[in-house]
């Protein structure tokens, strides 16, 4: 069995380039994919340590947090397609119809 550490050690290095990710980019597309990059790390740290103490407590919040993320991607993208549709960009840069 893998060492939970190498697991913990995986989830912070994608976690972290998720958040690289969210703040240097421009486009709102990547931006979703890079926070659904931050869950997925987090899901990753749940499954290991259910499978480290034998639980099902990770398994069950790994469901739940799977169910979130598809919920926020599902309003991202009708507020992306909103924004297109309005000012057709996804620049978030040039996004400025939330502003006010």
């Amino acid at each position: 069995m893998i060492d939970p550490s190498w697991v913990a050690g995986l989830a912070a290095i994608l976690f972290g380039i998720g958040l690289i990710g969210t703040f240097s980019r421009k486009n709102g597309i990547v931006v979703l994919m890079c926070i659904e990059l931050m869950l997925n790390a987090a899901n990753l740290n749940f499954v290991a340590g259910a499978l480290n103490t034998g639980g099902v407590e990770g398994w069950v919040y790994t469901a739940v947090a799977i169910a979130i993320a598809a919920a926020e991607v599902a309003i991202g993208l009708a507020i992306l397609l909103s924004l297109y549709s309005t000012q057709e960009t996804i620049s978030l840069d040039e996004a400025t119809l939330l502003r006010n």
